[in-house]
């Protein structure tokens, strides 16, 4: 009589950034690239410990965004390769839009977010970019460009709700770092809260205006040309320039 082996069973979805169940302590190189969890060993235990309030989250019937396997999508490049910061706030709160990078949506998101809309305005006026066919920023991100949200996660529905949770010290670390490698590097502060963070990057320069969100963005962020503005420092550290477009 023909027997067959049972399959086994398939692992359960991650209810958190690392993957892990309740209690487990993968290493940070698994969910980022090898630098960067050298860099970050200092602050592996807050990691670990906001995927453990994530579990709970899910475990008491509340989700998050964005899906477990994108929350730390601005770690997958190398440190090294990062000549540009971008910080942003927290992820997107409408389910299906963000994906781990600040700004960047989902490529089928329609109609994007109408900050990332201005920001498009503004790189058309900047430096003469096409309108792109999708808010998907990870053209920019295989360039070096990195796309850092302050708070790596957010409920549905309700921004700012994981503020104060203890994301801020891990991505503090991670902006530490960058300042501590040193350049080439160019910082893009948009908005109060990112320009909070100028103590913290020592002597690498950035480039400043009001946040692109429709409150804001005709108090300063029109007409700034960030785009072109981090290009030319870039030169000056002997670095080559970014192209901006988008597909």
């Amino acid at each position: 009589m023909e027997t067959t082996t049972p399959a086994a069973p398939a692992d359960p979805a991650p209810t958190a950034p690392d993957g892990a169940p309740d209690g487990a302590r993968p290493p940070l190189d698994r969910i980022m690239a090898p630098d960067w969890a050298r860099a970050l060993a200092d602050v592996e235990p807050q990691i670990h410990a906001m995927g453990d309030f994530l579990r709970a989250e899910v475990a008491a019937g509340r989700t998050y965004l964005p899906a477990p396997g994108d929350v730390f999508a601005a770690f997958r490049r190398p440190l090294a390769d990062v000549r540009v910061l971008v910080v942003g706030q927290d992820p997107y709160p409408t389910p299906g839009h963000p994906m781990g990078l600040s700004f960047s949506v989902q490529p089928d998101v329609r109609p994007v977010p109408k900050s990332l809309a201005n920001i498009w305005t503004e790189l058309a006026d900047d430096v003469g970019a096409p309108t792109p066919s999708s808010g998907d920023l990870r053209p920019w991100a295989d360039q070096g460009v990195m796309l850092l949200n302050r708070v790596l996660t957010v409920a549905p529905g309700a921004s700012a709700s994981h503020r104060g949770k203890g994301w801020e010290s891990v991505t503090e670390a991670a902006i530490k770092a960058l300042v501590a490698r040193g350049g080439p590097l160019v910082a893009i502060l948009w908005g109060r809260d990112a320009a909070s963070l100028k103590p913290w990057l020592g002597d690498v320069p950035w480039v400043e205006s009001a946040h692109p969100s429709p409150l804001s963005a005709y108090r300063g962020f029109f007409g700034s040309k960030p785009f072109s503005r981090v290009n030319a420092l870039l030169a000056e550290q002997g670095s080559g320039p970014v192209d901006w477009s988008l597909p």
